[in-house]
C-alpha cells in the first residue's frame, strides 16, 4: 500500500520547508490558529511556483462553524474557481446543516463549480477532500456515507476527537466502513512520535500534519509586551513547518 503524507502549510516558508523535507502534497491555508482559512491568492501562486507536485487549497471563508450563508457560498465558489484556474489540483471543503448533518445541496453546489472549472482548464484529476467539519457532525457513520455519495476523494478526520491519537477507535471504524470507497486521512496532532501508532492502529493510507516547530525571529528590536495575536502568542517565535519533521514523518510512512 502506498501511503500519503499531506503537510498543512500556512505560509510560503512552510511550503518551501515541506518541499525541502520531501513532501509531494500540501494543504495550503492561512490562519492555522483559527483552524485554517482560505489562503491569499498571492500565497497560492507562490506555492504553485515552488514546484510542489500536489497542492490542495482549503476553502473556508471565516473561522467558526461550518454553516454558511448563500453569500458565503458564492464567495467560496469564486475562491474555488480562482484556485483551480491558477493551477492547484485539489480543494478542501466542508459544509454542515444547522442540525449537524452534511449539507449535501451546498456541497454539490461547490463540487459542481470545482469539477466544471477543472474540465474547462483541462485538468484530468481534481482531488476533493472533505475537511474536519466532519468531526463536529451529528452522526459520523451517516456523514461518511453522505460524503462518499457526493463523490469526495478523501476525508480528513481526527475521529471526532480532539486529536487523531485519541480518535483511533473511531478512525479505525471509519476505515472499515469506507472499505476503500474513499481515502481516510488521519489528522490533528500527528507528529513523528505518534504517526506509526496511528497508522498501525487505524489502517489509514494517509496522514495530515503541520510538522511545525518554533522558528526564532531575526528581529533585533523587540517589544515583548505587545502581542498582535492571541494572548500569550509569541511573534518572535512563530510556528512554521520544519524540513526535519517532514523527513521523519516520511520515514515513518515508508
Amino acid at each position: 500500500m502506498t501511503r500519503q503524507l499531506e503537510i498543512c502549510c500556512g505560509d510560503i516558508a512552510s511550503v518551501l520547508a515541506a518541499k525541502e523535507g520531501g513532501a509531494s502534497r500540501i494543504e495550503l491555508c492561512s490562519g492555522l490558529s483559527e483552524g485554517g482559512l482560505t489562503p491569499s491568492f498571492g500565497l497560492i501562486l507562490s506555492a504553485i511556483e515552488s514546484g510542489i507536485e500536489n497542492i490542495n487549497v482549503l476553502i473556508r471563508p471565516r473561522p467558526g462553524d461550518f454553516l454558511y450563508s448563500d453569500t458565503e457560498l458564492s464567495l467560496m465558489e469564486n475562491d474555488i474557481r480562482n484556485s483551480i484556474t491558477a493551477g492547484v489540483n485539489g480543494i478542501v471543503i466542508g459544509v454542515l446543516t444547522p442540525e449537524g448533518d452534511i449539507d449535501k445541496d451546498a456541497m454539490r453546489r461547490l463540487i459542481d463549480v470545482a469539477r466544471n472549472t477543472a474540465r474547462e482548464k483541462g485538468l484530468e484529476k481534481l482531488n476533493i477532500t472533505f475537511h474536519r467539519a466532519f468531526d463536529v457532525s451529528r452522526d459520523p457513520v451517516a456523514s461518511l456515507e453522505d460524503i462518499i455519495e457526493l463523490g469526495c476523494d478523501c476525508l480528513l478526520t481526527s475521529g471526532a476527537a480532539p486529536s487523531a491519537i485519541r480518535g483511533i477507535p473511531q478512525i479505525s471504524k471509519l476505515v472499515d466502513k469506507a472499505n476503500g470507497r474513499i481515502s481516510i486521512m488521519a489528522g490533528s496532532g500527528i507528529n513523528p512520535s505518534n504517526a506509526a501508532e496511528i497508522i498501525a492502529a487505524t489502517g489509514v493510507n494517509a496522514i495530515h500534519a503541520t510538522a511545525r516547530k518554533p522558528i526564532p525571529s531575526k528581529m533585533k528590536f523587540r517589544r515583548p509586551l505587545v502581542s498582535m495575536g492571541a494572548p500569550g502568542s509569541d511573534e518572535y517565535a512563530p510556528l512554521s513547518t520544519s524540513p526535519d519533521m517532514v523527513e521523519k514523518l516520511l520515514k515513518t510512512l515508508h
